[in-house]
């Protein structure tokens, strides 16, 4: 899943605006107590969504799995003042512990947690967005992508995490026989051609899909 090695991530984390200290608490928590707790995004990739968060000054953002709440706190990071975050995840074992640490940084007013299954959520919700993360099931992403292209205001951004699989994606056997690898593959591919958008493949961690919104049709 890592592509630098360990001394250059480290490198990268040290030259890199620390983790505020309730991230360095759920970061803790989570590799403790959460099974797979590599779907966190962890301290260099957080900073970054806090940082593209920051500069974009979104009003609203739509993220799609939550996890343990880490990547929508970073996000929330960059909200205008009554700006609004929501986050979806079909778990709900984790509600609680999402919302705790959503309450310690101080965004229980910013950040509203939705458990469902997100397709049919996203298609419920009147609103639009300027931001859009997409961190859920990989087979669902060009699915998530079709039902949010049209919710995403002109100008609004879309990241998508996981989109090199763990390097799969340049792997002629995964590429014949899994079927991740091909629905992730052919949503880099359906990105890359569409013309509604300007996208940016970068390899930050497990790969990070960057789309910008083109003005209206």
């Amino acid at each position: 899943m890592e592509f630098l090695s360990e001394e250059l991530q480290h490198y990268c984390e040290q030259h890199s605006s620390a983790e505020p200290e309730v991230l360095q608490k759920l970061n803790r928590y989570t590799h403790a107590r959460v099974l797979q707790p590599r779907m966190l995004s962890g301290h260099l990739q957080g900073r970054f969504l806090s940082m593209i968060s920051k500069l974009h000054k979104p009003k609203s953002i739509l993220e799609i799995g939550t996890y343990t709440g880490y990547s929508a706190i970073c996000l929330a990071e960059g909200l205008q003042e009554g700006g609004k975050l929501i986050t979806i995840d079909v778990n709900p074992e984790l509600e609680d512990l999402v919302m705790s640490f959503v309450k310690e940084a101080g965004y229980e007013n910013k950040i509203q947690h939705i458990i469902g299954d997100a397709y049919q959520i996203i298609r419920t919700l009147p609103q639009t967005f300027d931001l859009v993360f997409i961190d859920a099931d990989k087979s669902s992403y060009s699915k998530y992508y079709d039902l949010i292209i049209d919710k995403l205001t002109p100008g609004g951004l879309i990241l998508a995490d996981n989109v090199l699989w763990s390097g799969k994606v340049v792997d002629e056997k995964s590429l014949a026989k899994d079927k991740d690898t091909q629905l992730i593959d052919a949503f880099n591919k359906k990105l890359q051609s569409d013309p509604r958008i300007e996208c940016m493949l970068l390899p930050l961690r497990d790969g990070m899909m960057m789309g910008l919104r083109r003005g209206s049709d």
